[in-house]
Order: structure tokens, then C-alpha cells, then sequence
């Protein structure tokens, strides 16, 4: 396999390999008339390639794009180029399930029924995927990760007829291996069965990582003290429940800071800034999971949005004190959304602040979106 991002690398790759060679990859995504024009140099060369489900609008996420896409891509290879069929590979896009965010949850199933769709519309095609990318929020739990793995495969493979995946061969599961209660919960996040697939998936692989650490240490897993962190001062507190996605006590937390604080600001850029700088320390360092960063996102959201209207008072009678209008201002001045704007820009860890929040705004009535 030749696989290369520059076509011109590709193509002088061609002209060294001998026998027939599977290009990575080419798709719709350069637009309908290069498409054509690499297919052609590809056919000439004898090569099969892998179609990446792209185009010129981006990659297919859901398995209605992923049909329609590789449906596209199959005409124009086969009516327009005479590209052989059975030379084609499909990549409809294995997508990371399990992140926590509502639009991510159907992104196994839609590989799966989208493998089926699309080996019935394009007569000899094989489909292909890359599967560590559907685990990617659970990793350095390889158990859980092959677990997962396993289960999708097996639908895939068998129920729609995947061909080729790229896989760890030495880390792979047969299904009969998957732990019962992990293998239910692989199945329910991978079909989106339930609304708390991911909890549920990421309390077993924190069960499984503890089991891990007590081995370590020679001895067996021993159950932490649910509620001692509660003892704790409020800077703590607060840590603790942003690294842990707890929310129950964020309110009451915050409002203790609040009082203790100069200013309502102060607490977004003390406490609650250095809780999400250790959660992107430890996001990067491998020890936290993308679910629990979205949990942990959500506590930071919900402290946020507790301040704001302190915050909007705070300017409100700064602005009267000035002697100017406090109900003059622009409502679509952003100035009340401060603390926000300084976690998003000041996180040392920024690629982590894109999905903190959604285009909702902090009070969840979904009056102030952002475009």
C-alpha cells in the first residue's frame, strides 16, 4: 500500500512498486474533476485505491452522507472512469463514540449500517476502516478499548460485510473473551442503546485501570471513601469535582468561593482555572479520558453560569457608579461572558476548551447562541 497526503508523491511512488499496489486514498473532497483526474492516472497504473468518505462540503459523519458520498464517488469511478469495481475500497470514516457528546453517540451504528447500504448500491466494492479511531476516548485502557473493538467488528464483519480494518493484531478480543458485563456495555455504546452508555463504559474502565494500579502495587483494589474530599477547603472541593465530573455540590461550592473572594472573576481565574489545568495536564499525560474531559467541561460550564449574574451586577453598578447607563448596553455585547472568554483563551491546554461549550448559552435557555 502506498499511502501519501500529496497526490505527486503518490504518483512517483507508482512508478517504483511493482505489482499492484492499493493507493491511500483519494475522494471527492478536491472536487469532481481532479477526482477524476487522479482515478485515471491511478487506473492507468493498474493500482486499486481506498476512497475516503469525503467531499467538497467535508468528511460523512452520518450513515445517510456516508451512502451518498461513496454512492457519488462509485459513479463517477465506474461510469465515467471505467475504474474496475473490485479495485475500489471504501473508507466511510470510523468515528470516536463514547466522548459524551450527544452527536457523536450514533457514530458506530451509522459506520455499520452505512457498510451494508453501501456494499448492496455498489456491486463489488470492499469497505475499510481504521478502528482505533472508533475507541479513542478510552485510551491507555486497552482491555476496554479491544472490548469495544471486538463488538463492532463483529457486526461490522459479519452483519455488513466489512472487508478490512486496520486493527492491533496483538491486542485483539474474540467477542467469546469480552468480559460480560463490559461486552454489554460495548454493545450498548456502540448501537447507542442507552443514554448512559459512556457513564457506564467509563466507570468499568476506571474499574479496570484501579485494578490495574492495585496489581501494580501487589495488592487487590480497596474502595475509596466516597464523600471524605467533602472535608476538604473550597479550593479542593471545587478541584475535586471538576476532575471528577461532579456537579451535585458545584453550586454550593462556587457560592462559598463567591463570599470568600474579591470579586465573582476572581474564582473563574483561581480555582476553577487551575482545576481545568490539571485536567489538561492529565488529559495530555494519558491519565484522563475524552468522556470525563466533557464531564468536567459540563461542572465548568454550570460554575460559570452561576457567576455570570453576579458578574453582570458587578459591571451594572460599576457602570452607575461611572455615571453612565447600565440599561444602554449592547445585547450583543459579549463582555458579560468574561470568564468564559478568559478560560477558553488562557486553558493551557486549548485544543480541549473546543467542545467545553456548546453554542447554548450559560444559562441553558439557548437565547444567547454563537455562530
Amino acid at each position: 500500500m502506498l499511502d501519501a497526503s500529496k497526490f505527486e508523491i503518490v504518483m512517483a511512488g507508482l512508478k517504483w512498486c511493482q505489482g499492484k499496489p492499493i493507493i491511500n486514498s483519494i475522494s471527492l473532497k478536491v472536487g469532481e474533476e481532479l477526482f477524476i483526474e487522479q482515478a485515471t492516472l491511478l487506473k492507468k497504473h493498474g493500482a486499486a485505491v481506498v476512497v475516503m468518505a469525503f467531499d467538497e462540503e467535508g468528511q460523512a459523519a452520518t450513515a445517510d452522507e456516508k451512502v451518498r458520498i461513496c454512492k457519488r464517488s462509485y459513479d463517477v469511478l465506474v461510469n465515467k472512469v471505467k475504474f474496475p469495481p473490485e479495485d475500489i475500497v471504501f473508507d466511510p470514516n470510523v468515528l470516536t463514540i463514547g466522548t459524551g457528546m450527544e452527536e457523536h453517540a450514533n457514530y458506530g451504528v451509522d459506520f455499520i449500517n452505512a457498510t451494508k447500504i453501501i456494499k448492496e448500491q455498489c456491486p463489488y466494492v470492499k469497505i475499510s476502516g481504521g478502528i482505533s479511531n472508533l475507541s479513542f476516548g478510552f485510551r491507555g485502557v486497552m482491555k476496554i478499548r479491544e472490548s469495544i473493538h471486538s463488538v463492532f467488528l463483529q457486526n461490522a464483519i459479519l452483519e455488513s460485510g466489512m472487508d478490512v480494518g486496520i486493527v492491533n493484531a496483538h491486542e485483539m478480543l474474540m467477542l467469546n473473551e469480552v468480559e460480560p458485563d463490559i461486552r454489554e456495555a460495548a454493545e450498548n455504546l456502540v448501537f447507542n442503546k442507552t443514554e448512559d452508555a459512556t457513564d457506564v463504559m467509563l466507570e468499568l474502565t476506571k474499574r479496570e485501570k484501579d485494578r490495574r494500579e492495585a496489581l501494580k502495587k501487589g495488592g487487590g483494589a480497596t474502595k475509596k471513601k466516597q464523600t471524605s474530599w467533602r472535608t476538604e477547603n473550597v479550593t479542593k472541593r471545587l478541584e475535586h469535582s471538576l476532575i471528577n465530573g461532579i456537579s451535585q455540590y458545584i453550586d454550593e461550592d462556587v457560592e462559598e468561593a463567591r463570599k470568600e473572594a474579591e470579586r465573582p472573576l476572581h474564582i473563574i481565574e483561581g480555582p476553577l482555572m487551575d482545576g481545568m489545568n490539571i485536567i489538561g495536564d492529565l488529559f495530555g499525560a494519558g491519565k484522563m479520558f475524552l468522556p470525563q474531559v466533557i464531564k468536567s467541561a459540563r461542572v465548568m460550564k454550570k460554575a460559570v453560569a452561576y457567576l455570570i449574574p453576579f458578574m453582570e451586577k458587578e459591571k451594572r453598578e460599576k457602570m452607575i457608579a461611572e455615571g453612565k447607563d447600565p440599561d444602554a448596553i449592547d445585547e450583543d455585547d459579549d463582555s458579560q461572558f468574561a470568564g468564559m472568554t478568559y478560560f477558553i483563551s488562557d486553558c493551557k491546554n486549548p485544543d480541549l476548551t473546543r467542545s467545553f461549550f456548546s453554542r447554548q448559552g450559560p444559562y441553558g435557555d439557548g437565547e444567547r447562541r454563537r455562530s
